[in-house]
């Protein structure tokens, strides 16, 4: 099944998809930290047309953020296929660290959206609001599952009823960037 090629949405408005989205459950990964919570992205339309992120996580008590450039993979399809590019370590940003940003699934509403990428490595389950119907996280999983991802890895991200609306204390010494290198 992991040989199928993916299935990814068309004809997405990037207007519309801008704004703030939360991490309803994803694959772990050494670039976020094991204990994050309140996670979430911000995605702002730059006037040349490509995207400014904003991710952020809570991770003991304090935020962690990185932020990074988004941009259509070829300007003439109309694949929801992005690239990611970010700076690390977040403290002295000098290495460019590229990802695929593929929008597997994303509704009519553009309410809730299915991340991956190519190499099924990677899996984000995104919503509007902290908190997603269960019914529709089942089918967002089972679409998942379809599109060869192993969804025994997906991990729900905790999300407080109240999400967080100031940035709060920062962590200033990218230390969690420095615990992902070991899988903290």
């Amino acid at each position: 099944m992991a040989n199928k090629e993916m299935d990814v949405a068309r004809g997405v408005d990037l207007k519309r998809y801008m704004g703030r989205w939360y991490e309803i459950a994803c694959f772990p990964s050494r670039f976020q930290p094991s204990d994050g919570k309140n996670t979430r992205a911000t995605y702002t339309l730059r006037d040349d047309g490509t995207v400014n992120v904003l991710n952020e996580t809570w991770s003991g008590g304090k935020r962690s953020y990185i932020e990074g450039t988004a941009y259509k993979a070829d300007p003439n399809s109309d694949e929801a296929k992005l690239k990611v590019k970010f700076y690390v370590p977040p403290m002295l940003p000098i290495i460019p660290v590229t990802g695929d940003y593929w929008v597997l699934h994303l509704d009519h509403d553009y309410h809730y959206a299915l991340i991956g990428q190519p190499s099924r490595n990677y899996l984000w389950i995104l919503c509007r609001q902290p908190h997603l119907d269960e019914e529709i996280y089942n089918e967002l999983v089972q679409k998942a599952k379809e599109e060869g991802y192993d969804v025994s890895k997906l991990r729900k991200t905790p999300q407080s009823d109240t999400p967080p609306e100031q940035e709060g204390p920062e962590d200033t010494k990218g230390i969690w960037w420095f615990k992902s290198l070991f899988g903290k």
